[in-house]
Order: structure tokens, then C-alpha cells, then sequence
């Protein structure tokens, strides 16, 4: 009884001596005897797993799994029909992604000579080392086989694929359609495939065919090559002994010198 008139005298006296210096104190509370605060704490223990188990136990909705799983990743944007667009450029050999339009050989030559001739030569022949793409009807099984539009490439629509996706060097996709149909009109010109009063257009492209078409074919490495597919193939020594049995001289390609040693396999 005293210590306890003790005590709350003290407390009062504290309270006061902290008011007046201007700090503040908080309401004394009579402290729980221990063995009271240890059941406290255990039933407020008991109340917490309970619920971390009744969370654990309880799905979260499908809806809910899907939101956080998107709002993770969050990896970019859907693509505009814009941006599609602008990648989806390929030309089919059946004329499939020509966009509208139409050239002339004469626009073509005009177009050319300001655009590829400083590369190609004015008329396709080739200006130092740089492609020739004109010509050459009939070389490809000579020493000299010369690669062309004309002798070599299979379809006019590789023609305005490149030509429209790569072309002009240095200033790839600044030729407009019209541009485009003009430059390979004046091409297949020069390789003596259409007339010089020609105007090749989207409606007749599909109907030019190169000389060398039929000698393309379908990839069949699964039908061709099947033979040499094994299931433990040769990985050491697999060929014997290297020699060169023919040396490009015509184009003077191959080096001089001692045969290689080693395995090239």
C-alpha cells in the first residue's frame, strides 16, 4: 500500500518536472505481472499462425494468379499496325506483298542512272568490282560463269525485293513503289526480257518469269541427305588423307603453297 502511494507520488512528481522543461510523457501503465504477459504473448502467437496457415491453405483466384503474373513480366508493348507494316516487306514469287503501283523502262533507265549506275554501270555491266547484273545468258556452266538477273536469279520478285529493301546503297528504302517497279522494269530490260515500251505494274508482275527458274527447287536435304544422317556420326579422321584436286585458276582464288595439314572435318 505504501509502495504503491510511493510510486504514483514519484510518477507525479516526474510528470510534472518533464512538463515544465517542455517534454511530454505518457500515461503511466501498471505493469502486467509475468506470468499474465507470457499467456498474453503466446495467445497473440497462436492468433498469427493461424492465420499464416489459413493463407497458406486458401488458392488465390485464377484472376488474380493471372494480374500479378502479367504485371510481372511486363515486357514491352503489343506492336502497331504501323510498326507490322513498316517490317512486313517480302515479296512472293506468285506477287504475294507487291504494293500498288507501276514503272516504266524509260522512267527505269532514268531513275537508274541517277540511283545505281556509279555502281552498276549504265547498263548493268558492272562499274569495277561491284555486281554486274546484266548479261551472262548461258556462262553458268563456263570457267567464267557470270551471275546476273538474266543468266542466274530465279524470279523478278527477288529483283524488287532487293532492290526496294537494300537499294540505293548507302540510302536502302528511300525509293518509293513507282520507283521500284521502274528500276526492275529497266532491269529486265537490259537482260532482254520485256520490250523498252514496257510498264511493269503489281497486275503483271507475276507473269514475268526469269530464264533460270527451272533450275530452283525446294530445300530437300530431309530426302536427299537422309542417307548420311547417323545416329553416332564420324567426329575424328572421318575423311583420310586432303588433297586439292582442282584449283580455281580461272579466278585465281585458291593459294599457292604446301597442302594443309590437320584434319579439316
Amino acid at each position: 500500500m505504501w509502495k504503491s502511494a510511493e510510486t504514483l507520488l514519484a510518477s507525479a512528481l516526474l510528470a510534472g518536472a518533464l512538463a515544465a522543461s517542455g517534454m511530454a510523457v505518457a500515461d503511466p501503465q501498471p505493469a502486467k505481472p509475468a506470468a499474465k504477459a507470457e499467456k498474453d504473448k503466446a495467445g497473440a502467437d497462436k492468433m498469427g499462425s493461424d492465420k499464416a496457415r489459413q493463407a497458406v491453405n486458401v488458392a488465390a483466384p485464377a484472376s488474380t494468379t493471372a494480374q500479378a503474373t502479367a504485371k510481372t513480366i511486363a515486357l514491352g508493348r503489343p506492336a502497331l499496325p504501323e510498326e507490322i507494316a513498316a517490317w512486313n516487306i517480302d515479296v512472293r514469287a506468285d506477287g504475294e506483298g507487291l504494293p500498288p503501283g507501276k514503272g516504266s523502262v524509260k522512267e527505269g533507265e532514268e531513275l537508274f542512272l541517277q540511283n545505281c549506275a556509279q555502281c552498276h554501270g549504265e547498263f548493268g555491266e558492272g562499274a569495277g568490282r561491284w555486281p554486274v547484273l546484266a548479261g551472262g545468258r548461258g556462262t553458268l556452266k563456263s570457267e567464267r560463269p557470270e551471275k546476273t538477273i538474266g543468266s542466274f536469279w530465279p524470279y523478278a520478285s527477288t529483283v524488287y525485293d532487293y532492290v526496294h529493301r537494300a537499294m540505293p546503297f548507302g540510302n536502302n528504302m528511300s525509293l518509293s513503289p513507282d520507283q521500284t517497279y521502274a528500276i526492275v522494269a529497266y532491269l529486265l530490260n537490259l537482260n532482254d526480257l520485256v520490250p523498252e515500251d514496257y510498264v511493269l505494274s503489281k497486275e503483271n508482275f507475276p507473269k514475268v518469269d526469269l530464264p533460270n527458274e527451272a533450275n530452283f527447287y525446294d530445300d530437300d536435304r530431309e530426302t536427299s541427305e537422309k542417307a548420311f544422317w547417323k545416329k553416332n556420326p564420324c567426329m575424328k579422321d572421318c575423311s583420310g588423307e586432303v588433297h586439292v584436286t582442282a584449283r580455281a585458276q580461272i579466278l585465281n582464288v585458291t593459294p599457292d603453297g604446301d597442302p594443309p595439314k590437320g584434319n579439316l572435318e
